[in-house]
């Protein structure tokens, strides 16, 4: 049993702090219920912490606030990776994160084209949604959260102000990427993501 909690924290230390570390990344060192106690020891000796259930990091360390854990949006993509799936943020998370609304929600939603699960991160819920492949299928950064959050807001309900902030923030979009993901919105965004 010594033995994988060695062999664990000698992988995890060979990564970068912060990087993110599911249970089934140490199955080549022993029995599912060995790698589950190995990993508890080494949460109770400071070693890493426990980000959710199945999810372990070595968090990084910063010399004014100390302990820096990944954030939601980490969490979020390091599952993405594992499960091969595809994922977008979706509604009062989108919003966030275009600046159109200040509110953070408790329950942040993706859309994905991977397992519908939720998973608790401390005060925060994680819900991926399972979707049809084409709401998944944008590829711009910034484009992507356009087309989710304008369908949030609803055609009728957007406002001047919201429209213009957007098409300010999608003048930093690859052009290509935007190209592309104008092609797949519903005509009305489309009309608003067109570039002037």
């Amino acid at each position: 049993m010594l033995n994988s909690e060695i062999q664990i924290l000698t992988k995890i230390k060979k990564a970068r702090r912060g990087a993110l570390f599911f249970t089934d990344n140490f199955s080549d060192f022993g029995k599912p219920d060995t790698i589950r106690k190995a990993l508890e020891r080494l949460v109770k000796s400071g070693e890493i912490d426990r980000v959710a259930s199945g999810i372990y990091v070595r968090p990084q360390m910063d010399t004014v606030v100390g302990k820096v854990m990944p954030d939601i949006e980490d969490v979020a993509k390091a599952i993405a990776r594992r499960d091969r799936a595809r994922i977008v943020p979706t509604g009062d998370y989108a919003l966030n994160r275009l600046g159109l609304s200040t509110q953070v929600p408790m329950n942040i939603v993706y859309f994905t084209d991977g397992t519908a699960r939720k998973i608790q991160i401390g005060n925060y819920t994680i819900v991926f949604k399972k979707t049809a492949p084409k709401n998944v299928a944008a590829i711009g950064k910034i484009s992507r959260l356009v087309i989710q959050a304008l369908r949030s807001i609803g055609k009728e309900n957007v406002t001047e102000a919201e429209i213009k902030h957007i098409q300010k923030i999608l003048k930093n979009e690859q052009p290509t990427h935007l190209e592309y993901d104008i092609r797949l919105a519903p005509a009305w965004i489309r009309e608003i993501m067109k570039p002037n």
